[in-house]
């Protein structure tokens, strides 16, 4: 495993930029180690809901926590308010940075993650393959 590090700024989309950051450097499997930060709008899928749940004002991350792929990445993050009441669910677009993210993520890379659909629930849930590697000095035909 390497490891990846950046911070976010404010007004950077929280989700947007680590999909940026997949696609940029083409993992194939990656986590997420850690995340700390603050954000003024919050976008979340919450447990068992259809539609997006939105909150405004300012919140701490607390965790964010996940697997990241260019096939697909599934994440889950916590924010506190002010009174340090937490709320969390699904990474949605929308979750746009206060003051801060500095992120970590782990790039495994012996492992391939894939989004395949679950034939009980029907959602694409994750596979994990081994990864194919090219020896040094050979090149694909």
């Amino acid at each position: 495993m390497h490891t990846l590090t950046l911070r976010l700024r404010p007004g950077q989309d929280l989700r947007q930029q680590l999909t940026a950051l997949v696609k940029a450097e083409g993992i194939k499997a990656g986590a997420m180690l850690t995340c700390v930060g603050s954000l003024t709008q919050v976008t979340l899928r919450l447990a068992n809901q259809e539609v997006p749940t939105e909150y405004r004002g300012h919140f701490e991350i607390v965790s964010l926590v996940g697997t990241l792929a260019e096939s697909g990445s599934h994440l889950h993050l916590s924010v506190a308010d002010s009174t340090g009441r937490t709320s969390g669910g699904h990474l949605l677009d929308g979750n746009l940075v206060y003051t801060t993210a500095e992120i970590v993520v782990g790039v495994l890379d012996d492992v391939e993650f894939r989004r395949e659909e679950d034939p009980i629930f029907g959602y694409k849930e994750l596979t994990v393959r081994p990864r194919a590697h090219r020896k040094a000095g050979k090149r694909k035909p």
